[in-house]
């Protein structure tokens, strides 16, 4: 029995021992990449609506402020912030407009594929407010009728974006963005397109 508990610890130390070694490289391998370098952008383009929003609304500019961050060997964390303002259709007379305030988090991934394009993906939260007069106020009062009460919406979004020009600190280049939000019953889809600059901070 004590040959048995003495063959245990002596297993058990190697473990640790083997664990000891291995852990910290690894540990400083990660640290040494995340947010080892960190950007930001402002951006401005423009946004497309698609399925049941070309019927309520046109096309619109926005623009926009970004941060990126070194996450891991090959991806990157990105946070966006973007401001829009939408003209209704002439049918929708009940609206000036809609103010969205859009803001993302997700990845970016460098896969050589496709290289120097970058492949993107995260999840979306739409922040929206409609411009409306006090005459309106019986139609926005009604039942699911308003968006005069900071309505929110969730989705995901994926996007390609492809530097242009590159220097040291410096990058310029373009963002595709295809964006769903997973509003009921029917899913709101958007297309924008932009061009941003970006500057390195480290």
């Amino acid at each position: 029995m004590a040959k048995m508990k003495a063959l245990i610890l002596l297993v058990l130390s190697f473990a640790v021992c083997a664990l000891a070694q291995s852990e910290p490289s690894g540990i400083a391998a990660v640290d040494s990449i995340a947010f080892s370098k960190f950007y930001v952008s402002v951006e401005g383009g423009e946004k497309y609506p698609f399925g049941d929003l070309v019927d309520a609304v046109d096309n619109s500019f926005y623009v926009g402020l970004g941060a990126r961050y070194a996450y891991w060997e090959d991806f990157d964390g990105i946070v966006l912030v973007q401001y829009s303002y939408f003209e209704p259709h002439e049918k929708v007379s009940h609206l000036y407009g809609v103010h969205e305030v859009s803001g993302k988090l997700g990845l970016d991934y460098r896969w050589n594929l496709i290289s120097p394009v970058i492949f993107g993906v995260g999840f979306v939260c739409n922040w929206t407010r409609a411009d409306y007069d006090e005459k309106h106020r019986p139609h926005f009062d009604s039942r699911g009728g308003t968006l005069t009460d900071n309505e929110t919406e969730f989705g995901w979004f994926a996007r390609l974006n492809l530097p242009i020009l590159s220097l040291e600190n410096y990058r310029a280049g373009m963002n595709v963005q295809w964006e769903q939000l997973w509003t009921l019953p029917e899913r709101s889809n958007m297309l924008s397109i932009g061009f941003y600059v970006e500057r390195r901070l480290w």
